[in-house]
Formats: structure tokens, sequence, C-alpha cells
């Protein structure tokens, strides 16, 4: 892709989309290396988890007020469970931008080097996902007072249709704010790895970005979102409550969907990491390559400065 910076603002999801399929195919060993070590692990995580609680659950629920060792252990699951999520998240997350910053600026990789450079970035990445956890309480503890508030007073006023329509207005703009904060989010996270911000200082860089570009990300977030929740939605339909398949039948649902959400994982990340290049170009920002490479610990040779302009497809590694 070869774009004068005027002609950014006519970019498309689908030129975006189309442009982060092709980044594996620049350097297929490292990427499949990456899938297998980092994103299936967390992407056979996600639908696990619901496989692992379900028996659980059904204990909990059938030994109620008898047996707090089910309590006991349903908690230590789901500790562990967010524990691992979020460590392979901030690494996965790391690992994609990284790599697809060193195909930006022809830097030789390999899947050693890239698995070094994580830890020089994770603090940062760490800081900022600790800020993104906080919004997110704060507007979640919002939308709790918000709905004790209209219950309070449709009980007080007896007004169903009031509290209904009260509910819906507040569920949409619940929604709304959430997607836009995971853009925000996921935005950040990138310029948390490549730029000497982080925490509050990257979301509000990645508010910035997103100028001119929010109803763009919120297009791409809501789609990932929509199609994750697809995907579980499949998997514990009929994998975890269903009784229609056999064992085998399961067997081979659940590792269809666990590949399929492996690629949409992939390419989420790849499309993140593109976007920020969008976003950057977008605002007339330049990306200094020496810097970039600072802030990653990596080594970059001769200094060859960029254009605003996003040139990936013309990489080679």
């Amino acid at each position: 892709m070869d774009l004068e910076p005027e002609e950014l603002q006519f970019l498309t999801i689908s030129t975006i989309f189309k442009e982060s399929i092709f980044i594996p195919k620049q350097s297929l060993k490292t990427f499949i290396q990456l899938t297998l070590t980092l994103i299936f692990p967390l992407s056979f995580a996600i639908l696990a988890h619901t496989l692992f609680t379900h028996p659980l659950l059904s204990n909990l629920v059938s030994s109620y007020g008898s047996n707090s060792s089910q309590f006991s252990k349903f908690l230590v699951f789901q500790f562990f469970y967010l524990i691992f999520l979020f460590a392979f998240s901030l690494v996965s997350t790391s690992a994609v931008v990284f790599t697809v910053a060193s195909l930006y600026t022809c830097k030789p990789f390999s899947f050693g080097s890239i698995i070094s450079a994580v830890p020089s970035v994770l603090k940062r990445l760490f800081v900022t996902y600790i800020w993104v956890i906080v919004v997110m309480v704060v507007y979640c503890f919002v939308f709790f007072v918000s709905f004790l508030v209209l219950l309070v007073f449709a009980f007080d006023s007896k007004e169903t249709n009031g509290f209904v329509l009260g509910m819906i207005v507040v569920v949409l703009m619940f929604v709304g704010v959430h997607v836009y904060v995971t853009a925000l989010w996921h935005l950040g996270s990138v310029v948390s790895v490549l730029e000497p911000v982080y925490g509050f200082s990257a979301i509000r860089k990645s508010y910035r970005l997103l100028k001119g570009k929010t109803w763009m990300a919120v297009v791409m977030v809501s789609g990932y979102l929509v199609v994750c929740a697809a995907i579980n939605g499949v998997f514990g339909g009929l994998v975890v409550y269903g009784e229609s398949l056999g064992v085998f039948g399961k067997v081979v649902v659940g590792g269809i969907l666990v590949g399929v959400l492996v690629i949409v994982n992939l390419i989420g990340l790849l499309v993140q990491s593109v976007f920020y290049y969008v976003c950057k170009s977008y605002h007339h920002e330049g990306i200094d390559k020496s810097a970039l490479y600072d802030h990653l610990g990596g080594y970059l040779g001769e200094y060859v400065p960029l254009k605003s302009s996003i040139q990936m497809e013309n990489l080679d590694v």
C-alpha cells in the first residue's frame, strides 16, 4: 500500500483488513510460532473456560448452602483463569505489535528476538491495562447505579413502561461506551508498545489518534466482539451444553471453533497494529524508526527517515 497523507482519510475497513491478512505472509514461520505458543493457548483458554466451569457451577447449584468447598474451587479456578488470560493477552499483544513494527521498518527478526524484546515493553503495557480496567470499573459502576435508580423509580411509581424505556437507553449507552473504551484500549496498547508513553498518557494519546477515525474503530471493534460472542455462543450451545453431539463430535466441533477463534484473535491483533499506523498517518505524525526500536529494545542499523504514508506491501524480511 502506497498512499499519500491526504488519501489516508479515504481508507476503508476492507483495506485495513486486507493489509492485516497480508502481513503474516512476510514471515510465515515466525507468525506460526507466535500463534502456536501465544495465541492458541489464549484462544483455547477462552473457550475451555466455559467447559471447565460448567461442572463446577452445576455442583455449586446442586449443593447450594451445604458445601462451601465447591464455591472455593470455583473462585480459585476463576482467579487462575484471569491471571492466565491477562498474562497471555499482554504477551500476545506485545509480540504481535513488535513483529508488525519490525516488518514496517524492514528490520530482520526471529521468533527468539521477538520474545526477548517482549519483557522490555510489558511494564508499560501492564500499566495501560490497569488504567483501562479502572475506566471499565467506573462506567460499570455508573451503569449499576443507573439501573438501581431506574429500579427504585419503577417500584415507587409503578411505571413499567418508563423503566423498560430507561433500561433500553442505559444499556445502549453502556454498549456504546464499552465499544469506544475497547477501541481506546486496543489502540492504547499499540501506543504503549511503540511509543515512550503508557498508562493514562497512552489512553489520552489513543483518544487523540482516534479523532477522525472513531467510527471506523467502532465498526471494527464491534465486528470483533460480535464474532467472538458468536463463537463462544456456538461453543457453549454445541460443546458445553449440547447433547446431540457425541464425544467425538464435540471434540471435532470444539477443535474447529478453537481454530477459528485463533484466526480471529490473530487478525484482531494485526488489525489494531495496522490501524495505529493509519491513525498516525491520518494526523500527519511522523514515525521515527530509531525511537521506535529504542523503546522496543531492538537494534536498528542505518537510520532511514519515514514518510507519513504507509508502505506495508513493500515490506521484505
